[in-house]
């Protein structure tokens, strides 16, 4: 039985002072001309997802002019100054150091493309810089920073948009008004998933830098360590002191679908994973392959899984499940459906199918960059993915994570200390060591 959407109520929910600055490579203006309703928007991390943020936002919101291009790979600067000819006549200046950006006035807002290793420095550099942020996820490569993340966007009063962009989906605002409306009754499981061979990195030899990137940027608070081209452009994410593996790219998208449907505001009793690389045993990658990771609440149980395949539950290489006393709930971005037990949904018997189909993927994207520059103009701190949200599904990553480099040690997470419970072990996964002269944010 099919579900007419219509009938559906919407529910919406330090700078490193001793480091050498590169020049300019060109010259950048101070004096803004643009008019008063003109949202002037800077790019820092140009090749991957962050220009899919800009570009979307062009599509949501005519008023928005990029001023700026950050990257600390000269070749993407030049392909990206060359595509946003289609958005815009002006030319942007271009930077390989994101701190000259900051530093203009007339840049309202930047969006945050980087690797996530970079994302807590550059989002606390703007906030106090006065710039809005819209900063991909996962929001940070660690815990304590997503907690300073999210005290620098309190402190000096920016709009911080997280790029979960699911909040911002219809099917996803359908799924959670149905949840909501009690008809699937007592949930007591929620699980996701996703299985993606990207996970598994090819043993690749270490090679000479290449002359047009400046590998030390882009090591940044990161180790110092050989360039590899199986460690850069989205790889990165395989390996720790860069990114999370699959569950802080997918998982934080999709474990951010149980919060919102059960309303988490706290974290789990206990968090217990198990992780390793066993489909793909001689792949270069550190983080896992192949991953479980359950998260213990009161009411109900939590879970996550990934593979480096992609065979998966209900035909659908990734989503989630609702298991409720009167049915399951199963989604993803194309549709979601309810499996019911008997006629308890109160809509369907017989073990129908109800179902809503979107035909294709709705991810809510371009109503979520349009959202953010929204909240520019109005100066809205609410935005559709808040600093707050984006920290809970990435400690939540981050958690199962920790639990899994430790063999599979259960962890008890205090989220008012910052600290694990009796857990010395898991304490040293909380905050990087940031490479100098490259220092951790801590007074903001």
């Amino acid at each position: 039985m099919s579900i007419n959407r219509r009938t559906f109520i919407k529910s919406s929910s330090a700078l490193a002072g001793s480091f050498a600055v590169p020049t300019i490579l060109q010259g950048a203006g101070t004096k803004r001309t643009a008019p008063a309703d003109t949202v002037n928007v800077a790019l820092i991390g140009c090749r991957g997802h962050g220009w899919v943020d800009l570009e979307d936002m062009f599509r949501a919101d005519k008023s928005v002019q990029c001023l700026a291009l950050c990257d600390v790979d000269r070749n993407v600067l030049k392909t990206r100054t060359e595509s946003l000819k289609r958005w815009q006549e002006k030319k942007p200046d271009i930077y390989t150091d994101y701190r000259h950006v900051l530093e203009r006035k007339d840049i309202d807002a930047v969006v945050i493309g980087t690797p996530d290793h970079w994302h807590c420095l550059i989002t606390v550099d703007a906030c106090r810089a006065g710039k809005d942020v819209y900063v991909e996820k996962p929001m940070a490569n660690s815990i304590a920073e997503c907690d300073v993340m999210v005290a620098a966007a309190k402190r000096y009063g920016r709009v911080v948009q997280v790029g979960q962009q699911q909040r911002s989906a219809q099917l996803w605002h359908d799924v959670m008004t149905y949840l909501k409306s009690g008809r699937l009754g007592k949930i007591g499981r929620f699980h996701a998933w996703a299985n993606y061979g990207y996970t598994v990195v090819p043993q690749t030899p270490d090679t000479p830098v290449p002359s047009d990137l400046d590998f030390d940027m882009w090591l940044g608070p990161a180790p110092q360590r050989p360039f590899n081209t199986n460690r850069l452009h989205g790889l990165w994410r395989m390996f720790w002191h860069y990114g999370g593996g699959l569950l802080a790219d997918w998982g934080v998208h999709l474990l951010d679908m149980g919060i919102w449907g059960l309303d988490i505001r706290s974290m789990p009793l206990k968090v217990t994973a198990s992780g390793g690389n066993f489909l793909f045993p001689d792949s270069a990658n550190e983080t896992f392959e192949t991953m479980n990771v359950i998260y213990q609440f009161k009411d109900f149980i939590f879970t996550w899984e990934n593979t480096g395949g992609r065979t998966a539950p209900y035909g659908k290489h990734r989503g989630v499940l609702f298991q409720g006393t009167n049915g399951t709930l199963v989604a993803d971005r194309e549709s979601w459906e309810v499996y019911p037990d008997g006629d308890r949904t109160g809509r369907i018997r017989g073990g129908a199918i109800l179902r809503e189909d979107t035909m294709e993927e709705d991810i809510g994207h371009k109503a979520h960059c349009g959202n953010f520059i929204a909240c520019v103009k109005t100066h809205d701190l609410q935005t559709a993915c808040t600093p707050e949200n984006g920290a809970m599904s990435a400690t939540f990553a981050h958690l199962g994570n920790i639990s899994a480099r430790l063999g599979g040690m259960p962890v008890v997470y205090d989220n008012r200390a910052k600290r694990f419970v009796d857990n010395a072990q898991a304490d040293r996964f909380l905050k990087p060591d940031y490479r100098s002269p490259w220092k951790f944010p801590e007074d903001v």
